[in-house]
């Protein structure tokens, strides 16, 4: 493929613009605008800059190949003598980078190095990404990016998306369309109240959108530029951040009520207004009191999705379904008892609840029975009726309150234990033997990360369940060896789902997010665990294929919005999944005339 970059001559007459382009001098090095002279207090005109030369090339990520450039390009486009003379292939780019990065031991570090990359080199920085995508998945996402938004203040050295704030209180469409590019197909919004297990991160959670967005493009293909990190900023409750000197968000406490509604109701009207009824708004990291509330809102009028609710929910039923596949029985056979009833473990209830539905063709109401929930007071119960949140009074069956989790493992007797409480070990060695008493092969799920959040790591429930666990878990550990078997820990990831269905919703041209359409995505990655994969403890597929599992399942997901009457790329293509795939963004430098 060849493509010209582009060039901008923004600040300059006709003229001077026409000149420039025919390559005759201009001015040489006077200082035209006066920025040199100018004093600290004195405004300057920063877009009023002559790009004819290949320096700005060189500044601009998207089109920046670095020592790649062939001599021809560097001839046409002005770099003679801005690079070294040697020329180096992508490949070898590649390899001199990666060295580096393993040269870093701090996770931190290896983060910031990423990022850096990004910004200088997009092409490079996805090859890199795709091609190690197992190595590099912990840096840029879980568990690094936490550590990365507590300390993004510190750490914070050029903007990646977009901030909204209170400030901008009835200026939000005007915000939006500072953002350069127009054609966005995917935003991804965070209020930074509940960043993984760590809180209140306010306007630090950016790290979030950011990193997600990199996996959207990574895993699922979506194109960068079509990609939209946003970050609404309320305040923060986070003491210690307000009283940081490099915090970089509103100093004042959280905005509720009317003041929080108003400002997200004009930013999702905004949206549409900007970009169209087809643009994916992924809700992230909302704390639950909010982040059902949006969700119920604005699922009728918007293309919308919570990962937290509806990502997390597809992953873990994706990993039940491919470990029933081989333990044995069906969903409906199983008794689930959920550890923490917020968003992740309410909205993996109801996606189990309505798999089970389906397959056994009874009632969601007669599937849910099967569930059980334990929250901070212990087992929701119909006696607790009058004091839990209205998603939580479901589960809320006929049963003698429990006030701790190894009381209802006993009285329940499930048979998958599923931890998303974020409290770190409290799948004790207790709680493991008692599942493991039960259950001939115990599904264990501990699902909370980061890592220090995890209701137990790999090596405790292998070992405490005589290397009978079916485990999985939200953050990566490392393979495990117990009676002289070898198992690797399967990381029930949300990037297993959300680029491969933000993908299928794209490439539909779908205009809303139905229960059918996540409930295909999980179909579709259980599909893809094979025994081989089941034999070593894996019940997801390794992420090395990550590309090819999200073609299957934008593939499906695109079918469930064709079927459903929501999808608006017309004609329907024949092959799906080669349509995924064409439409995939490839990272591989482009020859510019």
């Amino acid at each position: 493929a060849r493509a010209a970059p582009y060039c901008t001559m923004a600040g300059r007459s006709g003229e001077e613009a026409d000149a420039a382009m025919a390559g005759v001098a201009t001015g040489g090095v006077e200082d035209a605008y006066g920025e040199d002279r100018a004093t600290e207090d004195q405004p300057v005109t920063p877009w009023a800059v002559c790009i004819a030369s290949g320096h700005s090339l060189l500044r601009d990520p998207r089109h920046n190949k670095g020592l790649s450039f062939t001599e021809k390009e560097r001839d046409a486009h002005y770099l003679r003598g801005l690079l070294p003379p040697v020329v180096l292939s992508q490949e070898l780019q590649e390899k001199r980078l990666l060295q580096n990065v393993r040269q870093l031991e701090v996770p931190l570090q290896r983060y910031m190095f990423l990022m850096d990359l990004q910004e200088r080199n997009e092409r490079l920085f996805y090859k890199l990404m795709i091609d190690n995508v197992e190595e590099l998945l912990p840096v840029v996402y879980t568990p690094t990016v936490g550590e990365a938004c507590q300390k993004y203040g510190s750490i914070f050295r050029r903007s990646q998306g977009l901030y909204i704030s209170l400030k901008d209180k009835g200026r939000v469409l005007e915000v939006l369309r500072n953002w350069p590019e127009k054609s966005i197909q995917v935003i991804v919004v965070t209020d930074g109240e509940r960043i993984l297990g760590l809180g209140d991160l306010g306007c630090q959670g950016m790290g979030i959108p950011v990193g997600k967005l990199a996996l959207y493009t990574a895993l699922g293909g979506v194109r960068p530029s079509a990609c939209l990190p946003i970050t609404i900023d309320v305040g923060t409750n986070n003491e210690e951040l307000l009283n940081d000197e490099f915090y970089i968000g509103l100093r004042q406490k959280r905005a509720t009520g009317q003041e929080y509604t108003e400002l997200l109701d004009e930013f999702m009207v905004a949206v549409k207004q900007n970009y169209g009824q087809k643009v994916l708004v992924q809700f992230e990291d909302f704390a639950n009191h909010n982040a059902f509330t949006l969700l119920e809102k604005y699922k009728a009028t918007h293309l919308v999705f919570n990962d937290d609710i509806q990502g997390t929910a597809a992953v873990v039923l994706a990993g039940l379904m491919a470990g029933l596949k081989f333990a044995g029985g069906t969903l409906a056979d199983h008794t689930f008892l959920f550890f923490g009833a917020g968003e992740a473990g309410t909205g993996i209830a109801e996606l189990v609840a309505l798999e089970i539905s389906m397959q056994s063709k009874t009632s969601q109401e007669e599937a849910r029975k099967n569930i059980w929930l334990v929250d901070s007071k212990g087992l929701i119960v119909s006696s607790r009726k009058d004091s839990i949140q209205p998603f939580k009074k479901l589960y809320a069956h006929e049963h003698e309150p429990v006030k701790d989790l190894l009381s209802a493992i006993k009285d329940i007797k499930p048979t998958a234990l599923i931890g998303s409480a974020g409290v770190g070990q409290s799948f004790t060695k207790e709680v493991i033997e008692a599942m493991s008493s039960i259950n001939k092969r115990p599904i264990i799920l501990a699902l909370s990360n980061p890592t220090s959040k995890s209701e137990c790591t790999a090596e405790q429930a292998y070992s405490w369940s005589q290397g009978r666990a079916i485990f999985g878990s939200g953050s990566p550990f490392d393979p495990v060896k117990y009676n002289d078997k070898l198992f690797v820990p399967a990381q029930a990831n949300n990037a297993y789902i959300f680029p491969g269905f933000g993908l299928g919703v794209v490439t539909s041209g779908a205009i809303r997010v139905k229960d059918d359409m996540v409930l295909a995505a999980a179909e579709a990655l259980a599909e893809q665990v094979t025994a081989e994969h089941f034999d070593k403890g894996l019940i997801y597929p390794p992420f090395s294929s990550i590309r090819k599992i999200s073609a299957n399942i934008a593939a499906r997901v695109a079918v469930k919005a064709y079927d459903l009457g929501l999808a608006s790329h017309l004609p329907r293509p024949k092959d799906l999944v080669k349509y995924a795939e064409s439409c995939m963004y490839s990272p591989i430098y482009r020859s510019y005339r």
